[in-house]
Order: structure tokens, then C-alpha cells, then sequence
């Protein structure tokens, strides 16, 4: 139950921490500056798709619908 609640504790801050770089990202309106952030968003993205802490299909979207608004910027 310890190993859990610590699990628990460090999968919702990698979680979290992700939500909000995306919500940086999706502010941004500069398009060289979200190009450089872009990659370090999808580097957390995955990390949690690999973890299994979201689902390989969720990520693979957010990867795209991200990308897309940063090719329109």
C-alpha cells in the first residue's frame, strides 16, 4: 500500500506537470519558440504512453492535434 500511494503520488505529478506544458504550448504564439517546446512535450507525452499512465492511442492523438497547431501558427 506504501509502494502504491507513492506510485500514485508520482504518476499524478508527471500527469500534471504534462497537462500543463500542453496548455503552454497551445497558448504560445510564436511558432519558433512552440517548435522547440513541441518536442519537449512530446518527449513527456510519451514517457507516460510507455509508462502506461495514458493509453498509446491517447497519446498518438495529442501528438497530432498538437503538431498540427503548431505547423498552423
Amino acid at each position: 500500500m506504501r509502494q502504491d500511494a507513492k506510485k500514485r503520488i508520482h504518476n499524478r505529478y508527471y500527469k500534471k506537470s504534462t497537462r500543463t506544458a500542453i496548455k503552454q504550448l497551445r497558448s504560445m504564439t510564436d511558432k519558433e519558440e512552440a517548435q522547440g517546446f513541441l518536442a519537449k512535450v512530446i518527449s513527456k507525452i510519451d514517457r507516460l504512453a510507455k509508462n502506461g499512465n495514458w493509453h498509446k492511442n491517447k497519446a498518438s492523438n495529442l501528438k497530432g492535434k498538437l503538431t498540427r497547431f503548431v505547423n498552423g501558427l
